[in-house]
């Protein structure tokens, strides 16, 4: 029961995150780096400041990442490699769409987020426990590269205005290139909170709930993902000389897009927020636990291609690619279960 528990309440967070990039498209006036910033803060300071706040006071804060300086120094670090993932997989949404744009990202995201911590935590991968961890890894990436190839098919049944239509920036090349390296950055995220176990253990130590002892750690990785993103922000602002638009923005306009920048924050952070505290209803050293991050980057794939049909970005793509599409999704959800069946 607690299992299904935990998965329920990762796949919540997982929904919210995979509905983050919808709420985007109602800002008006604004160029991509600003809108892009304007909701990181929220996403990655407003909301993990707040959710780390739920665990321990401030004061226990500041003494917890002290007293944990070298483990707070590497969840920083690896935000800021994340944070260039988080920056091109926001480029990868723009170029490929939301279905094919997170599938080919989240699946590279899944493999490295999933294995790198758990031979860094001393599993052997050939051990009955890491074989059935290579097992359910490795079919939700085939239903993640079964989605992929429907995406595939998708673009070749499209006619080029079509394309345009559906995603206004289409580029498949130049779109896999910055979502495989996106999935391979953004997998710094899990090595971001492997590392900060042991300022979730002081959490935990100074009285925080299980529920809400990873938030902390989470806190100290999205800042390190803020740094990049705000350094790549400011670049653009002063390329394409557009740090006026927030600036001249009209009450109307500003009001409209710090509101639904706020709301993609708050729904981009909802991810994290949900696997912290279904990791909770997982035993400790369990295959779950371990299957954590797959668990969160699966559901963000089909919650996200649910996004896609709604969108239409699936529409008049034929049979073929939409059994590919279903079937893609089907095989994810099943890889969930796999870790509880041994």
């Amino acid at each position: 029961m607690n299992t299904l528990i935990g998965l329920i309440i990762i796949a919540i967070g997982s929904m919210g995150q995979s509905s983050s990039y919808v709420p985007i498209n109602k800002i008006k006036d604004w160029s991509w780096e600003n809108f892009w910033l304007v909701q990181g803060v929220f996403a990655w300071l407003v909301f993990p400041l707040l959710g780390a706040l739920l665990a321990n006071s401030a004061p226990e804060l500041m003494q917890m990442y002290s007293s944990n300086a070298l483990a707070s120094l590497k969840a920083i670090g690896f935000g800021v490699l994340w944070g260039i993932g988080g920056l091109t997989f926001g480029l990868s949404m723009r170029f490929l769409g939301i279905a094919l744009g997170q599938s080919v990202a989240l699946g590279t995201c899944a493999a490295f987020g999933t294995l790198i911590p758990a031979v860094l935590s001393g599993t052997d991968l050939l051990s009955p426990k890491g074989l059935v961890l290579l097992l359910a890894v490795a079919v939700a990436l085939v239903g993640i590269a079964l989605v992929g190839y429907a995406g595939s098919l998708r673009s070749k049944n499209m006619s080029e205005e079509e394309r345009r239509k559906a995603i206004k920036d289409f580029a498949l090349k130049k779109g896999l290139l910055i979502a495989l390296l996106s999935g391979v950055m953004s997998a710094c995220f899990s090595l971001g909170l492997n590392a900060g176990i042991p300022i979730k253990e002081a959490s935990i130590a100074s009285g925080a709930k299980d529920f809400f002892a990873q938030n902390p750690v989470t806190l100290l990785v999205t800042i390190g993902g803020f740094f990049t993103n705000l350094v790549y922000c400011l670049y653009m602002n002063r390329k394409n000389r557009t740090s006026h638009e927030i600036r001249k923005s009209s009450k109307s306009v500003l009001a409209n897009n710090v509101l639904f920048c706020a709301l993609a924050g708050l729904l981009w952070y909802s991810q994290f927020f949900g696997l912290g505290m279904g990791q909770s209803f997982f035993e400790p050293n369990g295959l779950m636990m371990a299957f954590s991050w797959s668990i969160l980057m699966s559901l963000n794939v089909v919650f996200s291609n649910v996004w896609g049909i709604i969108l239409k970005e699936w529409k008049g793509v034929g049979r073929k690619a939409s059994f590919y599409l279903v079937l893609g999704m089907g095989v994810l959800i099943f890889s969930l279960i796999i870790p509880s069946l041994f």
